[in-house]
């Protein structure tokens, strides 16, 4: 019996031996398979650039074919990651600088289309109509189709007070629409603060999320102590910095994952997480959307829903959640590559999805009767005081005049049903407080 022991784990040693053996010869040929594959594709790829160089019917240096074809390789991982050549790098860098020659849109591939992701407020774009949700189908006389978003965004650049016309297709529009657009020099103001009349509840208009956004948050919620809740307006803001993004959301959040980013290589892997220090968490907040809201303001929005510490009201966002850098190649040309993607708090992506909000509410005045009411109301108070004027034979003292870049009046809300919706909400969650 003893004996057959010994037989048997002699066996089973000389199994295991046998197959850790043909584990390491598998795992080197299948390593000898790879290298093979690689050199073969290299191969193909050297091969066919020499064709195109020798064959191809325009002169083209061997430096011009490399260049196009990083750039198609590129465009086609996907719609944001792009060779940035000696041009676009430069351009890029100027962007960088927050002050810069063109329109003021943010665009983005969506569906394979150059789509404007939302116009920046006050801005030429802004001012001349330009829409979220616009595809732009013509750059003066240039078709859009085919084009790359860095090439796009070369063409809508330029010098100040020149004159560029965007053929864009709208949606609920019979044809295209052309519109003209004088470039100016872009300045962007990303945070704007205001009261909203006899409501003790303060607006906070977050445009673009550049690297002074945390800072002017701060400054308005100190300006207004005595306020009894927010409305977080990040309609049509196309994103921005990452950082700002985390630090927004954790001045309302005091604990867990704010966002994480996932991607192939594990040391891009990281977990963003709120602290408690600072954090207001005893005023509700409701954040408006749009399909406007991309990027930075679907991590906040987004974050914001899943911790429970905001009501989203409006239409469902843009859908971008993956993480851009810029790689150097050398000092005048880089690549823009997609790495990771975003994760909410819950664990779902924003990537081609966006985020839903809680009420959904389309744009548009407040429709009923209590518009016509406000405006019958306002015209017979200016009759009234018309007619008392003429009684008294003297001038009745006027109401004091709102500063409108300080307060949201009971007119702009009536203006704007999703501002209502959300002030509304704010205005019963703030009751449900205090029961």
């Amino acid at each position: 019996m003893k004996k057959t022991k010994l037989i048997t784990f002699g066996f089973v040693s000389t199994l295991v031996g046998g197959a850790l053996l043909l584990s390491t010869t598998l795992f080197a040929k299948s390593k000898q398979d790879n290298d093979v594959s690689r050199l073969q594709a290299l191969s193909k790829f050297s091969k066919v650039l020499g064709t195109v160089e020798k064959y191809y019917v325009d002169d083209l240096s061997m430096n011009e074919i490399i260049n196009k074809a990083i750039a198609g390789l590129l465009t086609n991982l996907d719609a944001h990651s792009s060779f940035l050549d000696k041009k676009a790098f430069k351009e890029m860098q100027i962007q960088t600088n927050g002050e810069f020659g063109g329109l003021g849109i943010t665009v983005g591939m969506r569906n394979g289309v150059l789509t404007v992701i939302s116009p920046i407020e006050d801005t030429p774009a802004y001012k001349a109509g330009i829409k979220a949700g616009d595809i732009i189908l013509k750059i003066n006389d240039k078709s859009t189709l085919n084009m790359t978003i860095d090439e796009a965004v070369s063409l809508m650049r330029g010098k100040p007070k020149t004159k560029i016309v965007l053929t864009v297709v709208r949606k609920g529009e019979n044809k295209p629409i052309k519109i003209k657009i004088i470039r100016d020099i872009i300045k962007i103001k990303s945070v704007y603060a205001k009261e909203v009349e006899g409501k003790n509840i303060l607006y906070i208009r977050v445009t673009s999320f550049d690297k002074k956004v945390v800072e002017g948050v701060k400054k308005a919620l100190k300006k207004y102590p005595n306020k009894k809740g927010i409305v977080l307006d990040l309609r049509n803001n196309p994103g921005g910095l990452l950082s700002q993004a985390v630090g927004l959301v954790n001045l309302f959040v005091d604990k867990g994952v704010i966002v994480s980013q996932k991607g192939r290589v594990k040391s891009e892997n990281t977990e963003y997480k709120a602290t408690s220090e600072g954090t207001i968490k005893d005023i509700p907040i409701a954040v408006l959307v749009n399909g406007g809201s991309a990027s930075a303001s679907e991590i906040v929005s987004g974050s914001l829903q899943d911790h429970k510490r905001a009501i989203i009201v409006g239409e469902k966002t843009f859908g971008k959640g993956s993480v851009q850098v810029i790689l150097p190649i050398d000092k005048t040309e880089a690549i823009r590559l997609t790495i990771a993607r975003y994760y909410l708090p819950s664990g779902r992506t924003i990537q081609s999805v966006g985020v839903t909000p809680d009420v959904t509410v389309y744009p548009g005045k407040v429709p009923g009767k209590e518009d016509e009411f406000l405006i019958k109301e306002r015209e017979l108070k200016k009759h009234l005081r018309s007619e008392l004027e003429k009684a008294d034979g003297k001038k009745v003292k006027k109401e004091e005049k709102v500063d409108k870049k300080k307060v949201i009046t009971k007119d702009d809300l009536y203006k704007d049903l999703q501002l209502k919706t959300a002030v509304d909400i704010v205005k019963v969650l703030e009751i449900e407080g205090k029961k």
